[in-house]
């Protein structure tokens, strides 16, 4: 198992990110493709994650960094279905964790599906304001400080 990470969006690894967030959000979750990757700057501005499991891409997730401010929004995590219950999106959770750590980030945040709040409040994340609607789905705003910097 190993997670590849490309800022280079003509790479296979980020063309495997974007057919797994399309069959998760576009088939799935019913978001309109053009709110899936419609901004060709943030795409480009990203480091995108891929987890690998038999070299298969199971999981993604994208962060995008603010370097100035020392924060950065995870974005776009998405585990295929028949690969959900394993654990992976845990692993791709603690690598954003240790890249934070490396880039000496002061501050993650994302917008978390209600369904995998759990899962980020596993990991250290805080729900920050209140229940808000995106692309049509309950989100709530969490993030994490803590990063021993």
């Amino acid at each position: 198992m190993e997670i590849r990470v490309t800022r280079d969006t003509m790479s296979d690894i980020y063309f495997d990110a974007l057919r797994i967030r399309n069959q998760v959000f576009v088939k799935e979750q019913g978001v309109p493709y053009e709110l899936e990757v419609g901004n060709a700057l943030e795409e480009a501005s990203s480091v995108h994650f891929v987890l690998y499991d038999d070299g298969l891409a199971k999981g993604t997730v994208r962060l995008l960094a603010d370097l100035d401010e020392k924060k950065a929004l995870i974005q776009r995590m998405a585990i295929l279905k028949e690969a959900r219950g394993h654990g992976y999106a845990t692993l791709l959770i603690n690598r954003l964790i240790e890249f934070a750590k490396e880039s000496k980030l002061n501050k993650l945040e994302l917008h978390a599906q209600l369904s995998a709040k759990g899962l980020y409040s596993k990991h250290g994340f805080n729900e920050v304001g209140q229940i808000f609607e995106e692309a049509g789905i309950q989100h709530i705003q969490m993030e994490r400080t803590d990063f021993g910097n």
